[in-house]
């Protein structure tokens, strides 16, 4: 059997020197016995992975709204395709993989219904009380929403982990990253987070589309990246499958990994960070593309938002999904007594309806929050 000890010191053997020890962590809020057999930030992989906030997931939008089909990618097949390709990049690069996978499997926990549509819609009925923007939902569902342990509230993580989620995509002078020391990048496992979720929702979502028909083949015509995952296969452009499809997706997910392992090496070769303060302390981030890289996923992202985010069908289903939310939320703001007890209950406790609502909004699953209108406003033979 191996304890604790034993994985410690063995990542003390295989890491990297710019790689987060777990034994060196900053530690928790709380603080708690160290686990026999687990590491620290084995221990949050576990704790996120048993949240609500995690399985809601599974029926959260990722492009495609739910009653669109069981085959396109949802928030929780997004969630676990990033930890896949965040594992991938650190094992490469001598970094923690077990903190990696961490941030990967609750950088979306705070999406609300509907992807996000949801989020600007939440964002817009919030803004007189303090906005919505998912990573701070995030961080609110692992520090206070989840309700798990009686000693306090939230999941109690190490600080490594909450940094790397605090400081996931976000201009670095949001409130909540005040306490994780807001002039500082966040560690290398962190950086790694980042960039797996943009290489892992370019991909997928350039999938989903084709699968759709949303993109045809045709459109892609002419982009860089495009031409070249042809080539790669010896595609000639004729007589498009779903054979063919794979192939390139599964090699444009190649390209994009072995490209960020490539250029993030070389910088570090140039750095020669000896700690992770001191990746924190570099005036800029390590992780990501090369700059010719770069330049084709730009591209590549700049098409799939003309044609794909704000394609004619996916707009229609955003503008249905803006109407659903604000209607719920005008509903329970309006007449509070139509929310669950528990719900109520958080409103006398904490005294701040508006936050309440949208906090049970955002943890709607998209399937729930469709339920929930029709029984708000849909006429029906039990009224």
């Amino acid at each position: 059997m191996r304890t604790r000890r034993d994985l410690e010191a063995l990542e003390d053997q295989i890491l990297a020197p710019y790689g987060q020890r777990s034994r060196l962590s900053r530690g928790r809020r709380y603080p708690e016995p160290e686990h026999a057999y687990r590491t620290a930030f084995q221990r949050d992989r576990d704790r996120i992975l048993h949240t609500t906030a995690f399985r809601r997931l599974k029926h959260k939008t990722q492009v495609f709204i739910v009653t669109e089909g069981d085959y396109y990618r949802t928030r929780l097949t997004h969630t676990l395709e990033v930890a896949q390709i965040g594992r991938t990049i650190a094992r490469a690069l001598g970094v923690n993989e077990d903190l990696v996978e961490a941030i990967c499997l609750a950088h979306d926990l705070g999406h609300p219904p509907f992807g996000h549509a949801g989020e600007q819609t939440l964002d817009r009925l919030m803004r007189e009380h303090g906005g919505f923007e998912h990573n701070a939902q995030s961080y609110r569902i692992v520090t206070h929403l989840e309700r798990r342990y009686p000693e306090f509230r939230g999941l109690n993580l190490t600080y490594e982990v909450l940094e790397g989620l605090v400081k996931h995509e976000t201009e670095y002078d949001h409130p909540m990253i005040r306490d994780f020391e807001p002039h500082r990048r966040p560690t290398l496992e962190g950086q790694i987070a980042n960039v797996a979720d943009e290489l892992a929702y370019t991909a997928h979502d350039l999938d989903d589309g084709l699968r759709a028909a949303l993109i045809r083949p045709e459109d892609l015509e002419g982009l860089a990246f495009w031409e070249e995952l042809k080539r790669s296969i010896g595609w000639d452009g004729r007589g498009f499958s779903d054979l063919i499809r794979y192939r390139l997706v599964r090699r444009l997910i190649g390209l994009m990994v072995t490209d960020v392992i490539t250029a993030t090496d070389q910088r570090l070769q140039a750095v020669q960070p000896r700690s992770p303060d001191e990746v924190r302390d570099h005036p800029h981030p390590l992780v990501g593309f090369s700059d010719e890289m770069a330049a084709k996923v730009r591209e590549l992202k700049a098409f799939l938002y003309r044609r794909l985010y704000r394609h004619p069908h996916v707009v229609r289903m955003q503008a249905k999904a803006e109407r659903i939310l604000e209607a719920l939320f005008r509903a329970y703001i309006q007449e509070p007594e139509q929310l669950p007890y528990w719900v109520q209950e958080r409103i006398r406790e904490e005294g701040d309806m508006h936050r309440v609502v949208c906090d049970y909004i955002a943890g709607m699953t998209d399937r729930f929050a469709l339920e929930e209108y029709r029984r708000l406003y849909e006429v029906t033979d039990v009224l």
